[in-house]
């Protein structure tokens, strides 16, 4: 082991012994260019050095941390998964009274809100509830506010029309200066939350999960450790969403769920106990 990999092990062993952020198992090379450009921010040499402020400055852990997280998100993302979402689960959705969803690894909130809107505009908004988490406070905290740049819409409002919007995407927001602000109707049934998913345990009997692009940065060890937190947070029959380049295929996980719409990665769990096989509805 050279010297810098011994520091990066030390960092990430001071990290979740002090804080309980465990990133001990994300893909190193991604993770090895996030603590540099977090090194390079506070003017430091080392990476060694960031160790004492980092176990002594909780500001400055949350700031470091911050870093470390991957936020490269927009609205309806992928619009043909939000289209087959409308079009292949929500019907199913729908014949529950109440429904509760998971949105996990939320960064800056687009992808809640994307979901919000389609909710609303399926007539099922009012009867769910939307869980949104992340690790990062700081990310959490923008997602509340839900005000982004005006630049991003442009690009969103092509991405909510090939999702298959049925109104303007600008009922949503409003502009102010250089900036559009969400609509508050839409954040009135989703709950932020603080949730880690490498430490943090289960949410009970949920209807659908959503986790896209979070986990492409998590090794082999640590998505089966997530697929297992998600499978047990699901009630049976309940959706997983994952993101374009994630997949079950590999996953010991992979005997409990069907992929019901292959190409946009959303799976079913299986009705039945782990081991057996069952037919998706």
């Amino acid at each position: 082991m050279d010297n810098e990999e011994l520091e990066i092990t030390l960092l990430l062993e001071a990290m979740q012994s002090r804080y309980g952020y465990d990133f001990r198992g994300y893909a190193r090379a991604s993770l090895t260019r996030r603590i540099k450009k977090g090194l390079a921010e506070t003017g430091l040499q080392r990476i060694s050095e960031l160790i004492p402020p980092i176990l002594y400055d909780r500001d400055f852990f949350n700031k470091f941390v911050a870093n470390l997280s991957v936020h490269v998100t927009e609205m309806f993302r992928d619009p043909l998964f939000f289209k087959a979402l409308r079009e292949e689960v929500i019907p199913y959705l729908k014949t529950f009274p109440f429904i509760k969803i998971w949105s996990a690894g939320i960064s800056t909130g687009e992808e809640v809100y994307s979901l919000a809107i389609v909710l609303k505009e399926e007539g099922l908004y009012e009867k769910s509830r939307i869980y949104a988490t992340d690790f990062s406070d700081t990310v959490l905290e923008k997602a509340r506010k839900g005000i982004y740049p005006t630049d991003l819409i442009k690009k969103s409002t092509k991405n909510y029309q090939k999702s298959g919007g049925s109104t303007s995407f600008g009922n949503y927001y409003h502009a102010d200066y250089e900036s559009a602000i969400f609509d508050r109707a839409l954040k009135k049934n989703i709950v932020f939350a603080n949730h880690n998913m490498v430490t943090d345990s289960v949410f009970g009997e949920m209807h659908l999960i959503l986790c896209r692009n979070v986990l492409i940065y998590f090794d082999a060890n640590l998505q089966n450790h997530v697929f297992q937190l998600f499978f047990d947070s699901l009630r049976p029959n309940g959706f997983l969403c994952l993101g374009s380049k994630e997949t079950l295929e590999y996953s010991k996980e992979k005997d409990n769920f069907v992929a019901v719409i292959k190409r946009q990665k959303i799976y079913q769990k299986k009705k039945t106990h782990r081991g057996y096989h069952a037919e998706s509805l």
